[in-house]
């Protein structure tokens, strides 16, 4: 078992950053972090005891000013100047507080996932499964899957990116990429903290209210009706000014303000829409800022991040970054609250159309940079989803990233593990499959008894080419891959409600995976019982069939069976296939498994000593 509180790392994976003690940094993080809040529950204490004091006072005062005329009325008005400011600072105190606990909650999940304690606790994203070909297969998603140990995002459009990211593999450029980004982001963890405290104070969605705001069609007011409005504004503060000297009498405002509602009236409608759209987005903006903002001051050298960070520009040019455009948008969304939700300003508002204004000026903002908070989205969540592959390879120091092959197909592994297991139970494997010279098999055919690890050696495979080319470390001591397409028949299913056999099933997904073979980038197939809803004869037949075609189609893969006719098949594909096998023993009447892969054909099998074992009169 790797001892993950005292390991250094100086493979090229790292560039000779020693990355140590991940479970002694996040104790001493969480400590720091509770201390804080500690100090900051006391601080609430005080403050609060503080304002109850302060309104005290204010009330006395206000009795003794206006009952009792023995104090100046200023003084009631700074008591309240003074409650005021405490309402501020303790608001502020407490986000701070907030932000301290969600830090915690952060680092306490980062020890129960290193301590093994992450199953069926964050969000599984069962949802990403639906319709996909192998995600079952390999527990990509759903409870103590892949997505669930990987995924520290907590905004939408992180946990979407990552999601994207395990369903299908990147190109090679594009791996390197996100390999040398969390290679980076790896060792910042006081940016990924930071990232998401601020990222959990709201939904941050690529599909949610802020990013349909965004893609709709502006109102696009025409210059001449800002300009108009603006006018309007001008001859009533006149008018006022005019009537307050006696020069013109207040009928004429009151006149005027009848004709200013009827120039108004012509654009109620798409004013109206404009402040009605924008109230639900305006909650994600502070939020929006804020993450941009934190990752525009981020001190990045990996070209992708880099390039990340340069995306969140104003698309009209200029040095305007996306944080102070946003914030400009958030600031014009909270004027507009203020001059239709105050009640003493409101008069003067709405004769002077701040409302209709600023709403003018929230279209033209949308005009100008709507288009770009669809960019803005997608960055906050690949940075997210780059994060959460840096936590994972900070978390496991000794995993390497895969050297990458563009000469495929080619998967060669040494001590390969299963991601999912713990390291006091995973056992590790060599395989070597494909290659450009034709040194390793195409195909492996494993046997092996029941439960001795063939259906868990297959999925660790497929896992690995995953996070291989997702751009994440893999679980093994090396991995040399080319880009691959997945295939997989580890858990087919009968279905009632479509009338289909698990057989049926099986050969519809056989002939699916079949085609894909024939695309332009090389599958790897992983053939869990190949056909073992028939008889023996049927599935010699068959299975060499299809092992054929998939060779031949240039794939390579493993398949496992019970059927010991099944290990006949390298003999008549020749060097293109090897037998492997995984063994067993009897001892004091308990089966025994070692998990380790052998070469050849295993010699017995466990089925009736399993059956006697539990208690079958066989």
């Amino acid at each position: 078992m790797t001892d993950r509180r005292s390991v250094t790392v100086t493979d090229s994976g790292t560039k000779g950053l020693q990355v140590c003690q991940p479970v002694a940094e996040y104790e001493r993080r969480l400590k720091a972090r509770r201390e804080r809040i500690a100090d900051f529950d006391r601080t609430h204490f005080r403050i609060s005891n503080l304002r109850l004091l302060v309104a005290a006072s204010v009330a006395l005062l206000l009795w003794l000013a206006f009952g009792r005329a023995t104090v100046s009325p200023w003084w009631p008005l700074a008591g309240a100047i003074v409650f005021g400011a405490l309402v501020v600072v303790h608001a502020r105190l407490l986000e701070r507080a907030e932000r301290a606990r969600r830090a915690a909650r952060l680092y306490e999940r980062g020890i129960d996932r290193l301590a093994g304690r992450w199953a069926g606790v964050g969000r599984d994203g069962a949802v990403f499964a639906e319709g996909h070909p192998y995600a079952r297969d390999l527990d990509l998603f759903g409870r103590a899957s892949l997505f669930e140990l990987l995924n520290t995002a907590v905004t939408e459009a992180g946990e979407s990116t990552l999601a994207d990211w395990l369903k299908r593999g990147a190109a090679l450029d594009e791996v390197r990429a996100r390999q040398a980004a969390v290679d980076e982001l790896r060792a910042k963890l006081d940016l990924r903290e930071e990232v998401a405290v601020i990222a959990a104070e709201g939904e941050i969605s690529r599909t949610g209210s802020l990013a349909r705001w965004a893609a709709s069609p502006p109102a696009a007011f025409p210059p001449s009706v800002r300009s108009l409005f603006i006018a309007c504004a001008i001859v009533t503060i006149a008018l006022t000014l005019l009537g307050y000297f006696d020069v013109l009498p207040w009928t004429a405002l009151i006149a005027w303000l009848f004709v200013e509602g009827i120039v108004v009236w012509n654009w109620r409608h798409a004013l109206h829409g404009i402040i009605e759209r924008i109230g639900k987005p305006a909650d994600d903006l502070k939020i929006l800022a804020a993450l941009a903002d934190r990752i525009e001051r981020a001190p990045f050298t990996a070209p992708r991040l880099t390039a990340l960070r340069g995306g969140l520009k104003s698309p009209q040019g200029g040095a305007e970054s996306a944080s102070r455009a946003i914030a400009r948008l958030e600031q014009l969304v909270s004027l507009l609250e203020g001059s239709m939700h105050n009640l003493f300003f409101m008069p003067i508002t709405r004769a002077l159309l701040v409302p209709e204004q600023l709403a003018i000026a929230i279209d033209r903002w949308h005009a100008l940079n709507g288009a770009a908070v669809a960019d803005w989205l997608r960055i906050v969540g690949e940075i997210e989803a780059l994060s959460a592959l840096a936590t994972y390879a900070y978390e496991h120091p000794v995993d390497p990233f895969p050297a990458l092959s563009a000469d495929g197909p080619v998967f060669d592994a040494e001590g390969l593990g299963h991601p999912l297991l713990g390291d006091n139970v995973s056992v590790r494997n060599d395989v070597r499959l494909g290659g450009t010279h034709g040194a390793a098999p195409r195909v492996v055919i494993v046997s092996g008894s029941n439960m001795s690890g063939k259906s868990t050696w297959l999925r660790s495979v497929g896992v690995n080419v995953v996070l291989a080319l997702a751009g994440a470390p893999i679980r093994a001591a090396s991995l040399a891959v080319s880009p691959l397409v997945l295939g997989a028949t580890l858990r087919v299913d009968d279905s009632l409600e479509a009338g289909q056999s698990r057989f049926y099933s099986e050969i519809l997904r056989i002939r699916a995976i079949v085609e894909s073979a024939r695309g332009p980038t090389p599958l790897l197939f992983l053939l869990d019982e190949i056909l073992h809803g028939t008889n023996s004869y049927d599935r010699r037949i068959g299975a060499e069939a299809i092992v054929r075609a998939l060779v031949e189609a240039g794939a390579v893969g493993l398949v496992t069976t019970h059927d010991l006719a099944l290990t006949e098949l390298p003999a008549r594909l020749g060097s293109a296939a090897v037998n492997m096998h995984f063994e067993d023993r009897l001892e004091d009447g308990r089966m025994v498994f070692d998990y380790r892969m052998r070469p050849g054909v295993v010699e017995h099998s466990n089925a009736l000593a399993l059956m006697r074992a539990i208690g079958l009169d066989v």
